[in-house]
């Protein structure tokens, strides 16, 4: 018969009971069983009968935990080393940290306490009909997971526990996790005083994902902080290492409004590395370890695209319960996992998103480098690495190389952190950084999540940088840029800009936007604007695909070896090399119309001219030489000739895939330098025979008007087209007679030329008498007031201007229309 302590409670009501099954718990038990616990069984309760899967299991208490603390009379021992600890002092830390754990571990659990986790394990076990039942057990603090502060990883997790010798070490070490280093310093930086905060543990039955996949998932755009995407994180094995940053995962992006409606809206899919995976250490002695990945498995994704889908529903259906539980918009971040055995996927655990939730809307920040102001003696080099960028943001400073957490006491403040990977043993030393750069990892690996929380810019990934900086080298960290980061040598000028974007004023004329790269859009999203009026093609293309779309349709007539095996390397997962093409395409575009929708982004079909077709991988076997290409064959020429039209099939292809699979309506095709009517028109059946066909499923097709001939014959393009775009640069050079590429001539390059502002009023006359839409996509209006000013005295219907000059031209154009007015 177990003896009962005087410390032990008297009655086993939910506030004081050792233990509470994951079903006797919901959300607002956070004071009781923390944070991740209290989420576990508010999806168990809420959620299964809407699909959702979450392995079930038990959580000690926060009772349990401050009896135990009180039985062993361990308060005032702690206080001891904990009252006077400076935390900035990594090897006074380190010794207090390490004081207190063994306290707690040379503390036997009461009596009661042992034989209540005994209990409960046993009754799991039963409950799921497996003796010794392997579980996972996982720190739960009860001031962890809140909105507004993220207290995950601070506390240890131990997986493929089984027995309850093994349940009750585990829990035991999870009591101590508690005052690991990183979560000492953690609560002395938040503010929490060490004895407010309590410790349950989750004991809960671990899902089979060694045999499978898994990873870690988010219901907004952890870059950005753009909310209609959910990311998809997925690797073989356990999740540890995903979490941990030990490997690169797979990554998904999901738009969530389409998917809500039906749609298969996966707008990007990358290949990560995943060289390890975590699985049960059967003959050794520990109860996990990594093993490496089989080069066919690390060149394949991890997730079929209706598990992606699958997950990204979740997701949705997590953050709309999460949402209505506090009240407002509760982006989460979320585990899952796949059974090898079962071949089901579950949620393991589920906490808000702190970070890009948290942040303001109403300024944009952007930081941007200053190549012209450096020094003479300096120019900027190719960068030393590059990976995944985390933070939008540039840092700087002396390179500390770190290979293991031993020597983090080395770091100094304002140093750039540069190691393999982190854990949370080195979270003291990261808030102290100017900046990380990582070997391994992805963007949700523990080094992203951290550097983001404390505005911190971090590359991730990069698999060389380690060896290719400098100990004490000075270098800048540029995550600026889109999706790539780059290091930098040396200590480049950059500026940090602030607008505040929450009063700006409306205006008559449409203010859009030109954006080209696709990796940049959900962050130029943020900028007020009225969609996208000029999106080109060729961009993705020279960028994200690389290789001419005829050496994909016909490599076997390549002649160069160099370009055979780019492009083998490049369409490895493909059973057919087009469809690589037709995949990037339309990854790229969505991601674009996504970040607008569902306001209108204008996609202009591909307007390379031969000689750039040639500089694409394979493009020499297919082009032709011209004298000159600026007025020779491109544009719509290209799009019904015998000898490209395979080619143009595939941008079809992508496009419909976009607006009718992804459900992304919004994307308008433009027709670029189209010199007659009947040009136009033979364009348009040859879309029609890809299932693009005007005026179906709202599909509106527009031209550029770049051509004079574009403008006399206004009332002929008209009938055939739903709108105008003015390519001022085609149609300044084309009024003036000049190649704006000639050094000789380019002085009298001018779009406020009288003749060039004559044919534009021409053009914006006649598209008004037929009855269509007419805008501007250039550079001009931004750079010269007046011929903003010229522009909506004309009446035109939108400007498109590059992201840079959306703000200060939508101030200038609202000024304008005041005084017209």
């Amino acid at each position: 018969m177990v003896q009962t302590s005087s410390f032990a409670p008297a009655t086993t009501s939910t506030e004081t009971a050792f233990t509470l099954k994951f079903e006797q718990v919901g959300i607002h038990d956070v004071p009781i069983v923390g944070g991740k616990n209290a989420s576990l069984g508010e999806m168990i309760q809420q959620l299964s009968s809407q699909g959702i899967r979450v392995p079930t299991g038990f959580a000690t208490t926060a009772a349990a935990y401050n009896y135990f603390i009180k039985a062993g009379g361990l308060e005032e021992k702690m206080r001891s080393h904990l009252d006077t600890l400076n935390t900035e002092d990594i090897q006074t830390l380190r010794e207090c940290g390490q004081a207190v754990r063994d306290l707690i571990l040379e503390t036997p659990f009461p009596p009661e306490l042992e034989a209540a986790i005994t209990a409960a394990y046993i009754d799991l076990c039963d409950r799921v009909g497996q003796p010794a039942l392997d579980v996972a057990v996982r720190s739960s603090a009860t001031a962890e997971d809140l909105p507004d502060a993220s207290f995950a990883g601070q506390q240890e997790t131990y997986l493929n526990i089984h027995g309850v010798k093994g349940v009750l070490d585990a829990c035991h070490k999870c009591f101590a996790s508690l005052f690991t280093n990183r979560a000492i310093s953690y609560r002395v930086t938040q503010g929490f005083d060490h004895f407010s905060v309590s410790l349950s543990v989750g004991v809960q039955q671990m899902v089979r994902s060694d045999l499978a996949t898994s990873g870690v998932m988010f219901s907004i755009d952890t870059e950005s902080g753009f909310k209609d995407a959910a990311l998809i994180t997925a690797a073989y094995g356990l999740g540890e290492n995903v979490v941990q940053g030990t490997i690169t995962p797979d990554e998904y992006l999901v738009f969530k409004p389409m998917l809500q409606q039906g749609y298969r809206p996966i707008l990007k899919k990358q290949l990560g590395s995943k060289a390890l995976k975590m699985i049960y250490d059967s003959g050794g002695n520990k109860l996990v370890k990594n093993v490496a990945v089989e080069e066919r498995d690390r060149q394949r994704y991890a997730l079929s695209d209706d598990e992606v889908l699958t997950l990204a529903r979740w997701t949705c259906t997590i953050e709309d319960h999460y949402s209505q539980v506090h009240g407002k918009l509760t982006p989460m971040d979320i585990e899952w996992a796949k059974d090898g055995n079962t071949e089901e996927l579950f949620i393991v655990q589920a906490r808000p998103e702190t970070v890009q939730s948290q942040k303001s809307g109403s300024v944009l920040r952007r930081y941007r480098l200053q190549v012209d102001q450096m020094p003479a003696n300096q120019s900027l080099l190719a960068p030393l690495t590059v990976g995944q960028a985390v933070g939008e943001m540039i840092g700087q400073g002396p390179a500390r190389i770190i290979h293991s957490a031993a020597n983090i006491a080395d770091f100094q403040p304002g140093e750039v952190l540069v190691t393999q990977r982190t854990d949370p043993d080195w979270e003291p030393i990261m808030k102290q950084a100017s900046a990380i750069v990582t070997d391994q990892g992805g963007r949700t690996c523990h080094a992203a999540i951290i550097a983001r929380e404390m505005g911190i810019p971090a590359i991730v990934g990069c698999g060389d940088a380690i060896r290719t900086i400098q100990p004490n080298q000075p270098i800048t960290v540029t995550c600026a840029e889109g999706e790539v980061g780059k290091v930098y040598e040396g200590l480049i000028p950059f500026e940090v800009e602030e607008v505040a974007i929450d009063n700006l004023p409306s205006t008559r004329t449409q203010i859009m936007m030109n954006v080209g790269n696709p990796e940049e859009a959900f962050r130029l999203a943020a900028i007020p604007c009225d969609g996208v009026g000029l999106a080109r093609l060729e961009f993705i293309i020279a960028n994200h695909i690389e290789v001419h779309p005829l050496a994909l349709l016909h490599f076997e007539r390549l002649t160069n070896e160099q370009d055979k095996r780019a492009i083998a390397k490049l369409t490895a997962l493909y059973a057919r090399k087009a469809d690589y093409f037709v995949e990037r395409l339309t990854h790229g575009i969505a991601m674009i119309a996504a970040a607008f929708y569902p306001n209108p982004v204008v996609i202009r079909l591909s307007d390379f001219k031969s000689n750039e077709y040639a500089n694409l991988l394979g493009g020499k076997d297919f082009e032709p030489a011209e004298e000159n290409p600026m007025i020779g064959w491109r544009g719509a020429a290209r799009y019904t000739d015998p000898s490209y039209r395979e080619a143009f099939a595939l941008e079809c292809i992508a496009l419909k895939q976009v607006r009718d699979d992804m459900g992304l309506a919004n994307v308008i095709p433009m027709v670029p330098f189209c010199r007659t009517p009947e040009e136009g028109q033979a364009v348009l059946d040859e879309m029609a025979s890809h299932g693009l066909v005007r005026g179906e499923n709202d599909l509106q097709v527009y031209v550029m008007c770049e051509i004079p001939n574009n403008v006399i014959l206004v009332e002929d393009f008209a009938k055939i087209f739903d709108g105008f775009s003015i390519g001022s640069n085609d149609l300044t050079q084309l009024t003036l007679g000049l190649d704006r590429d000639s050094a000789l001539i380019a002085h009298l390059f001018d779009e406020r030329s009288a003749g060039v502002k004559k044919i534009v009023s021409m053009a914006i006359d006649g598209v008004k008498r037929a009855h269509r839409k007419i805008g501007l996509c250039g550079q001009a209006p931004s750079d010269y007031p007046e011929f903003a000013q010229f522009l909506v005295e004309e009446g035109i219907d939108s400007i498109s201007l590059n992201p840079d000059s959306v703000i200060k031209t939508t101030l200038a154009i609202a000024q304008i229309e005041q005084r017209l007015q």
